[in-house]
């Protein structure tokens, strides 16, 4: 699989990129300076380029930007993605003095950004935390995926399965990405009350 990765700069695309990589996938690292790109991909022995190059022959685009940049890089990106399947594995979180909250957004930036291109738009990885999926081995956790498009959900989740030891598990339409971004916020919470970089497993699937 041919995989793009939209802010592959950062620290979570750099780690997606290099377990990515160590399985045996064709990944190529965007950036909106392709100097930039192609440093950090030199580093980690995958491609660089720039963003619109990079998801142009991709078999699907991973959008790890941070979450106030995904809506504007995506409509940047329309024309260039055309009807490539997009990944968004972006959390939208408000900081408060008691705590880290969900975005008070009705429809999660999956639907948003869905709502901008022309083909359809998966959502998932977002209790995988840039730490654990950067560790020598993969996370021994599961991963989540929704959406509405079966072929494109289906790629998703064979990425995921790939980047973690656990199981990548089918999380339902992309209306429930309003669940899975709103979840961020309770690891992130977790890791900071806890000092830990918490994952998520689900019992009782065989």
């Amino acid at each position: 699989m041919r995989v793009a990765i939209v802010g592959g700069t950062g620290p979570f695309g750099r780690a997606l990129a290099a377990r990515l990589r160590e399985s045996g996938d064709e990944v190529v690292i965007g950036s909106r300076e392709a100097a930039r790109a192609a440093a950090t991909a030199a580093e980690l022995g995958v491609e660089g380029s720039t963003n619109a190059e990079a998801v142009r022959r991709a078999d699907i685009v991973v959008l790890a930007t941070k979450a106030d940049a995904a809506l504007n890089t995506a409509r940047d990106l329309r024309e260039a993605i055309g009807t490539t399947p997009v990944l968004s594995v972006a959390s939208e979180l408000r900081i408060t003095a008691g705590g880290v909250l969900p975005s008070p957004e009705p429809a999660s930036i999956a639907e948003r950004i869905q709502a901008e291109l022309e083909g359809p738009v998966v959502a998932g990885l977002h209790s995988l935390a840039a730490s654990n999926l950067g560790s020598e081995q993969p996370p021994d956790e599961d991963a989540f995926v929704c959406g509405d498009d079966a072929p494109a959900k289906g790629l998703a989740l064979d990425l995921a399965a790939r980047v973690t030891s656990g199981r990548a598990l089918d999380a339902g339409p992309l209306a429930s990405a309003r669940a899975l971004e709103g979840l961020t916020a309770v690891i992130v919470n977790l890791n900071k009350r806890y000092r830990v970089h918490a994952g998520l497993r689900v019992t009782g699937i065989e």
